[in-house]
C-alpha cells in the first residue's frame, strides 16, 4: 500500500526505493564534513593557483556573498590573485532570448578547447522579481562543454543588479584568470541594460542575431550596435541560410553608418550555425585579428586601464548603497517612510533626502 504523504508534499515517491549501493555512507559523511569546513583566504588562493577547481568555486561563492562578514576575506583572496590575473582574453556575448546564446557558446567553447585553450564561461541568469529565484540551467544546456576538462561553466544569479550582470562578475574574472583560464566568456541575460555593464569588463563584444526577427534595419538598439565589435547571425542552417546571408548584408550596411571606433577596428558581420558548427572557427579568427590590431596600437591595454577605473567607482557606489540599507537606523525608518510616501504624506524626493540626511548624521 502506498505511503501516505502530507497533502502539502509535492513528492510522490514509490515505496521500496532505497539509495543505490554505490553510495558509500562514509564518503557521504566525509563530503558533508568537508563542506562545513571554511577554508582560510590563504588556502583558497593556494588552491586556485594550484589548479583546484573546488577552491575556485568556493572562492567565487565567497566573492558573490552579500554577507558583510565575508567582504574582508573575499578582498584578501582577490588581492592575492590579482598579480596572477590579466592574462586572458575576455569576450562578452549578448543577444535577445532565443537567439541561441548557450548553444553558440558551447560550440564556440569546444572550438577553443580543441585549439588548446582553457575556457571559463560566466553565465548570468535573470532572477525573478517575484520569487527572487534563478533557474541556473546553463550547465544543463551546455552538456558537452561541461564535461570538457579544459572548460569551466559558472552560472550566477543576477540578483537585484539591473540589466542582469551578476554583482561580482568582474571579481570572478580575476579569480578565473589566476586559476589559469586564458579565455573568459561572459554571457549576458540579453535584456537590454546588461550590454553596457558587460562591455565595460571585456576586450571583445560579440552580438548574436538571428534572421527574420524583423529588426535587421532597425538594428535592435543603436547603442548596442555601436558597442559590438562583431555581429554574428546564428542559426544559418537548413532553409534559413539564404535569410541569414541577406541579414548579413543588411547589417553590414548599417554598421557603415556608425562613427569609426577609437580602436581603429572595423566591426565585421558573419553567419554561423551553432548546430552544424559552420562558421564557428571564423568567429575566433575575427577575434584574433581584433587582438592583433588593438594590442599593436596599444588600445587593448588603455581600455583595460579605463575599465579598472570604472569598476573602482562602481564598487564605491555599490558599497555605499549596501552600507545605507544595512544601517540599523535606516532599517528602522524605511518601512514607515515608505508608507508615508504611499499615502502622499511626503514626496518621494523629500523622503529620500530625509533618509540620506539621517544616514550621514550617524
Amino acid at each position: 500500500m502506498p505511503n501516505k504523504k502530507s497533502p502539502f508534499s509535492a513528492l510522490n515517491e514509490k515505496p521500496g526505493i532505497s539509495p543505490p549501493e554505490i553510495i558509500n555512507a562514509i564518503a557521504v559523511e566525509h563530503i558533508k564534513k568537508f563542506r562545513k569546513i571554511q577554508p582560510s583566504s590563504k588556502e583558497l588562493v593556494e588552491g586556485i593557483l594550484a589548479g583546484n577547481i573546488t577552491a575556485l568555486s568556493r572562492a567565487i561563492t565567497l566573492v558573490e556573498s552579500i554577507n558583510s562578514a565575508h567582504l574582508t576575506k573575499a578582498n584578501e583572496v582577490i588581492n592575492a590573485c590579482l598579480p596572477h590575473a590579466n592574462k586572458s582574453v575576455r569576450i562578452g556575448i549578448t543577444g535577445v532570448p532565443g537567439v541561441g546564446k548557450s548553444t553558440f557558446i558551447e560550440a564556440f567553447g569546444k572550438q577553443l578547447t580543441s585549439l588548446g585553450k582553457k575556457v571559463a564561461v560566466l553565465a548570468v541568469d535573470p532572477s525573478s522579481t517575484i520569487s527572487h529565484g534563478s533557474i541556473l540551467g546553463d550547465k544543463t544546456r551546455m552538456e558537452e562543454l561541461v564535461k570538457d576538462e579544459n572548460a569551466f561553466i559558472r552560472p550566477s544569479a543576477s540578483g537585484e543588479t539591473l540589466g542582469g550582470v551578476a554583482r561580482k562578475t568582474r571579481e570572478t574574472i580575476t579569480l578565473c584568470e589566476a586559476y589559469g583560464f586564458d579565455t573568459i566568456i561572459i554571457e549576458t541575460v540579453g535584456v537590454g541594460q546588461s550590454e553596457t555593464a558587460v562591455h565595460s569588463m571585456v576586450d571583445f563584444f560579440l552580438l548574436l542575431k538571428i534572421s527574420g526577427a524583423g529588426d535587421e534595419l532597425q538594428g535592435i538598439k543603436r547603442g548596442i550596435m555601436e558597442m559590438a565589435d562583431a555581429i554574428v547571425i546564428n542559426k544559418a542552417d537548413g532553409d534559413n541560410i539564404k535569410k541569414a546571408n541577406l541579414a548579413k548584408v543588411e547589417f553590414n550596411s548599417v554598421l557603415h553608418l556608425f562613427t569609426a571606433k577609437k580602436s581603429g577596428w572595423v566591426p565585421k558581420t558573419s553567419t554561423c550555425s551553432a548546430i552544424t558548427h559552420q562558421g564557428i572557427s571564423a568567429v575566433w579568427k575575427t577575434i584574433t585579428q581584433f587582438l592583433e590590431l588593438t594590442k599593436g596600437n596599444n588600445y587593448f591595454f588603455e581600455k583595460r586601464k579605463e575599465q579598472n577605473q570604472y569598476w573602482m567607482l562602481e564598487t564605491i557606489n555599490e558599497q555605499l548603497k549596501l552600507n545605507f540599507y544595512n544601517h540599523t537606523v535606516i532599517q528602522q525608518l524605511l518601512d514607515s517612510t515608505k508608507k508615508a510616501v504611499q499615502n502622499d504624506e511626503i514626496s518621494p524626493f523629500a523622503a529620500a533626502q530625509l533618509l540620506l540626511e539621517t544616514y550621514f548624521k550617524k
